[in-house]
């Protein structure tokens, strides 16, 4: 098990919080894969998180809590699904 998947075991509480498109607080972050002006791609307890808009910029970290706070004009939040495959409605019509 490597470091990331390590930290993706502990469960931290995840929350996101949006102030007017341009305010960004997420919790239960538990690494930062990369950040630019454009994108900012983050891991937490429930899969890779890409933020994308401009302007952006990570005011404050707290690595302890796993909280990133930054602001910028916030286009978009993506997650990645790296969750087990659930099923799903097409899952369970196709079985």
């Amino acid at each position: 098990m490597n470091e990331r998947e390590e930290k993706m075991t502990v469960k931290t509480p995840h929350n996101i919080i949006m102030e007017q498109r341009n305010k960004l607080t997420i919790t239960g972050v538990t690494d930062i894969d990369s950040f630019d002006e454009q994108t900012v791609l983050l891991f937490t307890g429930l899969g890779e998180l890409a933020i994308r808009g401009e302007n952006l910029h990570i005011n404050r970290i707290d690595v302890d809590t796993g909280e990133v706070n930054l602001e910028g004009e916030i286009d978009s939040l993506t997650y990645a699904d790296n969750q087990p495959n659930k099923g799903g409605f097409f899952g369970k019509l196709f079985k």
